[in-house]
């Protein structure tokens, strides 16, 4: 059975408004996506009827929530199948998941003239961290160059592995231009070199639907609000066997066992890695988002996403002086575009005048523009709630920007 576009579209209320007299028409999903009506309703419902905080309570409120947070990790946990709940690490988002990684795993296992390896496709948050690392640790960062269509050149990637390779981080799918990495793949190669391999999957679970253990990736993070979920709340999945091994990354409340001042001993998996009181009603939003997902079918949605990337690419390369970027065989619904002689922060301007909203700029991946050398780009990033009508409207607003400045 295939998507029912008029009941998606109807899940999601924010889409039914106007915007500068037009109806609205949302091309900024990878920054952030909208929210079903599930997902919001549950939260609210939360927030008025049964909020407590979680674990530490004996009372009712503080148990009924503490069971729903805890499904929540459940529903995740299958969501990805993964192996077990606490190989679950709920977060504020994928930023913070490499983050604890690249400290936890940075702190015990690199040292002096080790290298990490990344991709020349990375957001910054895939970047900086292993970055500053490499600095702390006086390790060296290696990088794996893309072709001219965005795609990681594989041979490359082999050649950097050393005896001093520690870890391989690398995005399943670039945000700035919607290829999709052979990431299964490219963690069977490096653990042939026995190192482990952490993979950015903040623009992954929502397209392409996600199994941990048959990628077999040591840690894979996320984020809610890339995936219809709340903001604020993300996931860090990690092989049992590592996360024990590794020491936390913040202290304080839950992670610990016992507290002396001669000496701390930590929790057991996932609170460990949970310091504080969880967003735990933004982990519920997450959950319920996951469900909304799979509900709707992971197959239906791929498929019809896969039409919107080829009418939208026919589309928008008919438009004389409109230049795609990322034209890999194996993408999601991402268009990235330049038009000639017109910044694209003056095209976005003008292109949300007609109700479309577009994201402009470097989009956080400035070496990918300097690959190019380009200062950013047009990106509109389409999901299963968009339709071929709003790609047409985006196509004759473009066509409105060339004549106002040709």
């Amino acid at each position: 059975m295939g998507l029912d576009i008029n009941r998606v579209r109807n899940d999601f209320p924010i889409l039914n408004q106007v915007v500068h007299k037009k109806p609205l028409a949302y091309f900024d999903n990878a920054a952030t996506t909208q929210k079903p009506l599930k997902v919001i309703e549950i939260m609210d419902r939360i927030y008025m009827e049964t909020n407590s905080n979680i674990h530490r309570g004996v009372h009712y409120l503080s148990d009924l929530t503490t069971t729903q947070f805890e499904e929540a990790r459940k529903t995740v946990r299958k969501f990805i199948n993964a192996r077990y709940d606490h190989e679950i690490i709920f977060t504020s988002g994928t930023t913070a998941g490499i983050n604890q990684v690249a400290f936890c795993f940075g702190e015990k296992y690199v040292k002096p003239g080790d290298e990490i390896i990344i991709s020349e496709i990375e957001h910054h948050s895939n970047i900086v961290p292993w970055q500053m690392l490499c600095e702390r640790k006086d390790a060296k960062l290696c990088v794996i160059p893309i072709n001219d269509l965005g795609e990681l050149v594989l041979d490359e990637y082999e050649r950097l592995f050393s005896s001093r390779t520690r870890i391989v981080a690398v995005t399943h799918v670039a945000n700035s231009i919607g290829t999709i990495n052979p990431v299964k793949e490219m963690i069977t190669t490096a653990h042939r070199y026995g190192v482990p391999v952490l993979v950015d999957g903040a623009q992954a679970v929502q397209h392409t639907g996600v199994d941990v253990r048959d990628l077999d990736a040591d840690f894979y993070v996320f984020s809610g609000h890339k995936m219809y979920g709340p903001t604020g709340i993300g996931v860090l999945y990690g092989k049992e066997e590592i996360l024990d091994e590794l020491p936390p990354w913040q202290t304080g409340g839950e992670m610990v066992d016992q507290v002396s001042f001669e000496k701390t001993t930590f929790n057991k998996l996932p609170f460990k890695f949970e310091a504080g009181t969880p967003n735990y009603i933004g982990g519920i939003g997450l959950a319920a988002a996951a469900e909304y997902l799979e509900e709707t079918g992971l197959d239906n949605i791929k498929a019809y996403e896969k039409d919107l990337l080829e009418y939208g690419s026919k589309k928008l390369s008919e438009i004389e002086g409109l230049h795609l970027f990322g034209e890999a065989g194996n993408k999601i619904s991402i268009f990235s575009f330049i038009l000639d002689n017109i910044h694209p922060y003056d095209a976005g301007m003008i292109i949300d005048k007609y109700g479309i909203a577009v994201r402009t700029g470097n989009h956080c991946a400035q070496p990918f523009m300097e690959r190019f050398g380009i200062r950013g780009t047009v990106r509109a990033s389409l999901v299963f709630y968009n339709t071929r009508e709003e790609i047409d409207r985006l196509c004759e607003a473009v066509e409105k920007v060339n004549q106002m400045f040709n």
